[in-house]
């Protein structure tokens, strides 16, 4: 399936009449209200940094390599990090391209990032655990103008969730039972 192809099943339609409610109030008005999502993820030790994972239906395995007392039996986690946001930038890139009516042949994100790992084992006070910065290479193709394709970026970097969230400080609040 070419990146065309699915950007002519993406119902853009349908997907703006689910998140858009009318009222009447004498004439017509378009109101928009919140429609949520709420992904739940559970991550579990299986032993030494193995992690089993599950996210809605979907089970999978994160690990540390041999170099930082893993098995390699999965990606790491800042891996899937970097995977989180290279995926949800290509599914953005689709969605923007079908609701912007650009065409697209190929969309493909590599991702690099860069952290010290003085800051995770806490031998150094001054650095930090997490990434100092991430490099997205975006490679699109397709019979449309670079103008066009500008302005899904545009797009893409507004509307994306994983990327906003990395961009933005969201709270996160943690809830730990003993026993």
């Amino acid at each position: 399936m070419t990146a065309t192809d699915l950007t002519e099943q993406i119902d853009t339609e349908q997907i703006e009449t689910e998140l858009t409610e009318t009222t009447q109030t004498g004439t017509a008005q378009t109101e928009t209200a919140p429609r949520h999502l709420t992904p739940q993820v559970r991550a579990q030790l299986v032993t030494g940094t193995q992690v089993h994972v599950t996210a809605g239906s979907h089970e999978f395995t994160i690990d540390e390599p041999a170099g930082l007392g893993g098995t390699d039996l999965g990606a790491n986690p800042v891996e899937h990090l970097l995977a989180a946001l290279g995926a949800c930038q290509v599914i953005t890139f689709q969605v923007w391209a079908g609701t912007l009516g650009i065409r697209l042949e190929s969309v493909d994100v590599q991702l690099s990032g860069h952290l010290d790992l003085r800051g995770f084992f806490g031998t150094a006070a001054d650095v930090r655990p997490g990434f100092d910065g991430i490099q997205v290479d975006v490679r699109i193709t397709g019979p449309e103008t670079r103008e066009r394709y500008d302005a899904l970026v545009a797009a893409v970097e507004e509307h994306c969730p994983v990327l906003d969230n990395l961009r933005s400080r969201v709270p996160v609040e943690t809830v730990v039972t003993v026993g």
